[in-house]
C-alpha cells in the first residue's frame, strides 16, 4: 500500500481520459470526483473564438497565452469536453491542481462554459483567472484586475451574467490608432499587424508570469 505522506512522486494515469496527473510530495492523491476544498483547484481561462479563421486575431490573445502556459508547464493534450463546452487540460503546478480551459462557445457565450466548470468543481470566483484582450488598454499593456465591469468585452459580459464579476482578470491591451477608423467588432477580429506580431511573444511571456 502506498502512503501519500511518504511518497516523493506518484503518477496516476486515467486510462479513459488519457490524462496524466502529477502528485507531488505531501499532496494526497485525488479521486475523480470534483474536489470541494476551496482554493485547492485553480481555473485559468483563455478567452477567444474556436476556428482557423480566428487564429492570431486580436480577440484570441487569451487562447494564445493559455496555450503557451500549457506548453511551458507540460500539460497534456487539450481534450474537448462537451459537458463543459470547452477544451480542457489539467495538471498539478506547485502542489495545486490547475485546470486550463478554452471555451468552444465562441467569445460571446463564454460564461456558459465557465459556469459549467465552476459548478462541477465547486469553485469560488476567487479560484478563477480569465485572460482576455482589452480595447481600453494600448497595445502592449498588461494589467491585473480583480472584479469590475466588462469594458465592452462581450466575453466578459457573458461571464459576469453567469458567475458574477469578482474573478481575476489578466487584461492584455490591443488598442492602436486603427481603432478610431474601423468598427470595434471588425478591429478585434482582425489579425495583429506585422509590427505588433514582432512583440507578441514578449507580451505572452509577460502575461504568463502573472498566472
Amino acid at each position: 500500500m502506498i502512503h501519500t505522506t511518504d511518497m516523493a512522486l506518484f503518477i496516476r494515469k486515467q486510462s479513459n481520459e488519457d490524462q496524466l496527473f502529477k502528485i507531488t510530495k505531501n499532496i494526497p492523491a485525488q479521486s475523480e470526483d470534483p474536489a470541494e476544498d476551496s482554493g485547492f483547484i485553480k481555473l485559468i481561462v483563455g478567452l477567444g473564438n474556436i476556428g482557423e479563421e480566428y487564429e492570431n486575431t486580436r480577440h484570441n490573445i487569451g487562447f494564445r497565452v493559455i496555450d503557451k502556459y500549457a506548453s511551458k508547464n507540460n500539460f497534456s493534450k487539450w481534450q474537448e469536453k462537451a459537458k463543459f463546452k470547452a477544451y480542457i487540460t489539467e495538471d498539478f503546478v506547485a502542489g495545486q491542481k490547475v485546470i486550463l480551459a478554452k471555451p468552444t462557445t465562441f467569445m460571446n457565450l463564454s460564461g456558459e462554459a465557465i459556469r459549467a466548470i465552476k459548478d462541477f468543481y465547486k469553485l469560488q470566483n476567487s479560484d478563477i483567472t480569465v485572460i482576455h484582450d482589452e480595447l481600453d488598454l494600448p497595445f502592449g499593456t498588461i494589467k491585473e484586475k480583480q472584479g469590475g465591469g466588462s469594458a465592452g468585452n462581450n466575453g466578459l459580459k457573458s461571464l459576469i451574467s453567469h458567475i458574477g464579476e469578482d474573478f481575476k482578470r489578466i487584461r492584455i491591451g490591443i488598442k492602436n490608432e486603427l481603432l478610431d477608423k474601423i468598427d470595434p467588432a471588425d478591429f478585434v477580429l482582425a489579425k495583429f499587424s506585422k509590427e505588433e506580431n514582432s512583440q507578441i511573444d514578449k507580451i505572452i511571456e509577460s502575461s504568463i508570469k502573472l498566472l
